[in-house]
């Protein structure tokens, strides 16, 4: 039996659609192409040894200075996030400079000290109340409006960006690991 003109299109035509919504739900799978990381790390890596010597003349100095103060008791040496967190962070931080079209991101590392009274829940332990910590806080190219010309001047130090929360609850090495004289 042939089958007539008009039934052999609709099914063409069925088929042709199911082949197009099926290339098009995988190309939405697909993930976006990722812009390329900068190298310009590599040039400021130093060895694990280069980091010894800066670890050993910080313990050498500045942390006899706190442990003194402290009445013998020494403070936190080494500060802790995992990978996740600082790549969350990182792309936290490059979302929302990009909504408000910041340039020259990036994150400035701030020394702190946990009050003794400092709320429990905004540490990562409770036992690292009077403790010297890092954070991290988002920056960006600082601008200053010339009126006179009617332009942005750029300078070439960055500013803190307020309006992007900082990171900290970072793992730290509170006594007894801190007193250790190796890096760990």
């Amino acid at each position: 039996m042939k089958t007539s003109f008009f039934t052999q299109v609709p099914s063409l035509l069925f088929a042709v659609l199911i082949l197009g919504f099926c290339m098009l739900s995988c190309t939405r799978c697909s993930e976006p192409p990722k812009e390329p990381a900068s190298d310009s790390y590599k040039k400021k890596l130093i060895s694990y040894r280069e980091g010894q010597v800066l670890f050993d003349e910080y313990s050498r100095t500045n942390n006899v200075i706190l442990t003194k103060y402290r009445n013998g008791e020494p403070d936190s040496r080494w500060y802790w996030f995992s990978l996740d967190e600082m790549e969350g962070y990182i792309q936290y931080v490059k979302e929302n400079a990009k909504k408000q079209k910041l340039k020259n991101v990036g994150i400035r590392i701030y020394m702190g000290k946990y009050p003794v009274n400092h709320p429990r829940n905004r540490m990562a332990k409770p036992e690292y109340a009077g403790y010297q910590t890092i954070f991290l806080v988002p920056t960006s190219q600082k601008r200053k409006g010339n009126e006179a010309m009617l332009r942005t001047v750029t300078t070439d130090e960055n500013t803190d960006v307020q309006s992007i929360e900082s990171m900290n609850m970072t793992n730290l090495a509170p006594p007894p690991k801190a007193s250790a004289a190796a890096m760990h």
